[in-house]
């Protein structure tokens, strides 16, 4: 599996382009900012985009929707739920001081055991709410990519409209810790962990957890 993680935007949010090595078919997931420097990356690779993949719908990670989109004709998939903020995205981010163009709307929407197949990999969509309404993981092969949902030594904020504390700590512990340890978790912010070194030590979600 190649797996390119680039930081993007002023909240360097990270974006992945994930492929497979035998037939170069890729996903781009959370194309958050930087349309440029991900189509750049795109063809370093020599990848071929056959799906844009939305974790949530959150502007930093959903703003370079419209520029891949164009750009490779691939279509963009979110859950239902997070589907209404891709109209959004401008003034969400001018909320913060910031510009970003609203999206095209969903080619399709996707939800709890969905796959999603490019060359010979195929995801599995996990329901992952919490952060937001309609958050989603995408797992597949040992690898789990979560979006704002569980970082390293942390999870996603729930103060924001559509989050909540209890929903997404159910989706972490129920959804994303029955993986397996040694699933490498590739986070929306940050450095990547794995389950194991959550489930033993995250704070908030883990074995000592304070809350």
């Amino acid at each position: 599996m190649i797996i390119k993680a680039l930081p993007v935007g002023p909240i360097m949010a990270n974006c992945f382009i994930v492929g497979c090595q035998k037939t170069l078919e890729a996903v781009v997931i959370d194309p958050g900012d930087e349309a440029d420097k991900i189509l750049q990356s795109v063809t370093d690779l020599n990848v071929t985009v056959k799906n844009i993949l939305n974790t949530h719908g959150h502007f930093d990670h959903v703003s370079a929707n419209k520029g891949i989109n164009a750009a490779t004709g691939a279509p963009i998939l979110i859950h239902a739920l997070d589907a209404p903020m891709l109209q959004k995205i401008s003034a969400s981010a001018a909320n913060w001081g910031l510009s970003a163009q609203d999206s095209p709307p969903p080619d399709r929407t996707i939800d709890e055991g969905d796959t999603i197949t490019f060359g010979k990999i195929t995801l599995k969509v996990i329901y992952t709410p919490g952060h937001t309404p309609g958050g989603v993981s995408f797992y597949a092969d040992g690898h789990v990519f979560v979006g704002d949902t569980l970082f390293a030594g942390s999870i996603g904020r729930t103060d924001f409209p559509g989050g909540d504390f209890r929903t997404l700590k159910s989706s972490i512990q129920d959804k994303l810790f029955v993986l397996g340890d040694d699933v490498r978790v590739h986070t929306g912010h940050g450095p990547e962990t794995t389950i194991g070194q959550e489930k033993q030590y995250n704070p908030f979600v883990g074995a000592n957890a304070m809350y």
